[in-house]
């Protein structure tokens, strides 16, 4: 099943989730092996989430319930955890080339640098009182790190080297900046769950822009970028998965398999432009790969209760990791 092309417009959209009537989802054609494993995490209760392959291959995560930064030994089965200050609550992690972990103190107004050696943190401080939350950081692949406050609607980047942090103000109120990610030029692309828009940030003048997807009720919550430059996005509210042309403005969707009771959500890309992404919104959740070559759905399996919300591929190995609400670290080769 496919659709006509789609032109972007700015329009402004409902800042509530709308949930769609239930349709018709696009069929799962064939089906691939891809090996599932999961670990369960041995701090219980503790929402471990967004976990991030070291240059080691020692495997990162954040308990967001239980303040931690934890570890997972993928050969060993081994965990270790670093306690943060109660309050914290963790939301995302990322390992830098140099081993140090970044992580957001979403309930405490900070990004922490951990020494995984020693678990010494300093603290980086948002420097204006109403940036209380970053939410999800993503590297730009030079001394910056983007992220995204979702409650204060505000767009960051932090300079590594100097600790200095800029805000950018989303133009609509309570879009509620979500996912993120860079691409290879450093400008960072946005999900805006409390709208129907993608935002972007010039890295030169920090303007933001926001592009809207034509339906309104579409609600968009992470993002990918596939080698050809194309902006990839679930819509949590409707059940679509899209595709935006940064140089055509074009968006292209397709139903996901559970239709609108699908609630995509975590998202990952892999070596080949495939794209996964998990249906939180089945009971349990739902792997779903799709391939855009043939605009075809390809892989469709059960994998956890409760929702995935991010998940990263890590291309040495060729595996995506996730975390589960279901308290699990789990990892998926792909085939």
């Amino acid at each position: 099943m496919k659709n006509t092309p789609l032109k972007g417009a700015l329009a402004a959209g409902a800042l509530t989730l709308a949930i769609a009537a239930p349709g018709t989802g696009q069929e799962v054609n064939g089906h691939v092996d891809a090996e599932i494993r999961q670990w369960e995490v041995p701090y219980e209760n503790s929402r471990p989430r967004d976990p991030y392959v070291g240059p080691d291959g020692t495997v990162w995560f954040v308990g967001q319930r239980t303040h931690y930064v934890a570890s997972l030994d993928p050969e060993t089965g081994e965990f270790s955890r670093f306690p943060l200050e109660d309050g914290t609550g963790p939301h995302n992690l990322i390992v830098g080339d140099d081993g140090a972990i970044w992580y957001a103190g979403n309930r405490a107004m900070h990004i922490g640098k951990m020494d995984p050696a020693t678990g010494a943190i300093e603290k980086i401080m948002m420097p204006d009182s109403a940036a209380r939350d970053p939410h999800t950081l993503v590297f730009s692949g030079d001394d910056h790190i983007w992220f995204t406050l979702q409650g204060a609607n505000k767009v960051g980047r932090l300079t590594r080297s100097t600790g200095e942090v800029e805000l950018v103000d989303v133009p609509t109120p309570s879009a509620r900046p979500y996912g993120i990610i860079v691409d290879p030029s450093g400008r960072p692309w946005i999900a805006q769950l409390g709208t129907n828009k993608l935002g972007t940030v010039d890295p030169a003048t920090m303007a933001y822009e926001e592009i809207a997807v034509p339906r309104e009720g579409a609600r968009l919550r992470r993002l990918v970028r596939t080698s050809d430059g194309a902006i990839w996005y679930g819509d949590y509210a409707e059940g679509y998965l899209g595709r935006y042309d940064p140089e055509t403005g074009a968006f292209r969707e397709w139903p996901a398999p559970g239709a609108a009771q699908s609630g995509p959500y975590a998202m990952a890309v892999d070596h080949e432009d495939r794209i996964w992404f998990v249906e939180t919104r089945q009971d349990p959740n739902r792997f779903v790969g799709f391939d855009p070559a043939t605009e075809s759905y390809f892989f469709s399996q059960p994998i956890a209760s409760g929702s995935i919300r991010h998940m990263v591929f890590h291309e040495p190995t060729r595996t995506i990791w996730f975390g589960t609400d279901s308290n699990t670290i789990g990892r998926l080769a792909v085939p």
